[in-house]
């Protein structure tokens, strides 16, 4: 296998992660309170978790990998999309800002300014992984450890901890226990660890073989039937906003299970298929995942404020 062919398909996962964000960004700002806590609602909820931003985080820990980057570069690279993140958060609340300057609305325009989003999440990763890198080399089971470490240092902070502290626009970044504390570095860098990892690991494992072997199989089915097992708490954390943005260890290790069955039924379905528009648009969509999740929240975000929480679906 090429390294053109091993880049297709995390492109393609990748890019439907970028459509399922935006599907889930809809439901979020667009539809009534009743929609949202319905079926509907519940069922869009848990399509923008796991398959939308973990996904998206474990394929730019694989890409990074991939590209092999200096420490240097990831962070110039780093500070350029976490700057970059704070501009997006003020174009696309330009309209609640707009609103907040000059019609006296009381709304804290602070916390949509340094909202925690998912650009600033990519931003930090890059500067972590300058050091990071620099330090565990090329040793894939220790990405993998890092992540577990990550993933459960969550389980020691609150989701509104430090609402009130005098650092919280600081602590938000790192932690979370902010209302507009969305995807901090703890535990969301556990994501892109997790793939890094996993590059490195195919690095030495042919992936073909890697994925046919006997063993693999086996341990599939375990996963399998550990995740049908705790099924309900998979989906009572991805419908809960809240949670799912400060999840602990247990979720991540849920979410790890996910995501790996995930990219299998990709891989599989994607070999017996072939070629289509279909995967070249998400594979499209993926290699531009930057320049369209800009341009839909630019959009999104501003039509939100004069639409939030108003479209019934079933009307």
């Amino acid at each position: 296998m090429t390294k053109k062919e091993r880049l297709e398909l995390p492109d393609i996962v990748r890019g439907l992660a970028v459509v399922l964000m935006v599907q889930v960004h809809l439901t979020e700002l667009f539809v009534t309170q009743d929609i949202y806590n319905s079926a509907f609602g519940k069922i869009s909820l848990f399509l923008g978790g796991i398959p939308a931003a973990p996904v998206f985080m474990v394929m730019m820990g694989y890409f990074l990998a991939f590209v092999k980057k200096n420490p240097s570069d990831m962070a110039i690279r780093g500070v350029r999309l976490f700057v970059g993140g704070i501009m997006l958060n003020i174009g696309l609340n330009a309209h609640l800002l707009y609103n907040i300057m000059f019609k006296g609305w009381e709304i804290n325009p602070w916390h949509y300014i340094f909202g925690v989003d998912i650009l600033p999440l990519t931003g930090l990763s890059l500067l972590s992984f300058a050091l990071i890198k620099t330090l565990l080399k090329d040793n894939y089971w220790l990405y993998f450890m890092l992540a577990l470490f990550v993933a459960a240092l969550s389980d020691f902070f609150m989701p509104m901890q430090f609402e009130a502290h005098p650092m919280s626009y600081f602590i938000a970044f790192l932690v979370g226990g902010t209302t507009w504390a969305y995807f901090p570095l703890v535990p969301w860098l556990a994501y892109p660890l997790l793939g890094y990892g996993f590059k490195l690991l195919t690095d030495k494992i042919e992936l073909d073989n890697l994925v046919q072997s006997v063993w693999i199989k086996i341990v599939l089915i375990i996963i399998t039937a550990i995740l049908i097992y705790f099924v309900q708490f998979g989906i009572d954390i991805s419908t809960n906003l809240v949670e799912y943005y400060h999840h602990g260890l247990s979720f991540f290790l849920w979410s790890a299970g996910f995501i790996i069955l995930w990219n299998y039924l990709f891989f599989y379905v994607k070999k017996i298929s072939g070629d289509s528009v279909f995967w070249n648009y998400l594979k499209f969509l993926g290699i531009n995942v930057t320049a369209f999740y800009v341009f839909q929240w630019l959009i999104i975000g501003n039509i939100g404020t004069s639409l939030y929480k108003t479209q019934n679906i079933n009307n």
